[in-house]
């Protein structure tokens, strides 16, 4: 568990069974504030998850479809920039040595999270792949950049001082 987790829902791995567990979770507005900061955001408005966990021998298996509200910057008019995200999550967890076992069984098996403590901090999974989806480079429907010297003559860097030497 991460102390630091802004949206901390650890899970006991004695709560996770063969038998499928689903729980909803929700960031509550402390929450989606400092998870706005953490993530340079200008809002937060939603996230919130279904899950879906279950366990097979040593491995933990968490399937979250979740969904949230987030207000960005626009990085050419420096507008704020409203957006919907809504993805699925399946991330595995098991033992430090898991990655070995599973090869061995499925050279093409993703490697498992390795599993630290007796608990799966589903709230930082699920902040962590929101983080993932977030927009690196997001506009306002419409916002353009304005290049210089666009749609005339192309003019190169040392265009300026190719006229001083014409004396134009």
């Amino acid at each position: 568990m991460n102390p630091a987790a802004e949206f901390s829902r650890p899970v006991s791995l004695d709560q996770i069974s063969e038998r499928e567990r689903v729980m909803e979770i929700s960031a509550n507005a402390a929450e989606r504030e400092a998870l706005a900061r953490r993530f340079g955001l200008l809002g937060l408005d939603r996230l919130e998850a279904t899950l879906e966990l279950t366990r097979s021998g040593p491995f933990y298996r968490i399937a979250a479809d979740w969904q949230a509200e987030v207000v960005q910057t626009c990085v050419v008019t420096l507008e704020p920039v409203a957006s919907h995200l809504a993805e699925r999550l399946v991330e595995r967890y098991g033992p430090a040595d898991s990655d070995e076992i599973e090869l061995d069984l499925d050279p093409d098996a993703d490697v498992p999270e390795v599993l630290e403590g007796g608990s799966i901090d589903v709230g930082e999974a699920v902040a962590q792949a929101m983080s993932l989806a977030l927009d690196p480079y997001p506009r306002k429907p419409g916002a353009t950049i304005e290049v210089p010297g666009e749609g005339g003559a192309k003019e190169g860097p040392f265009a300026a001082l190719s006229k001083l030497k014409r004396g134009s």
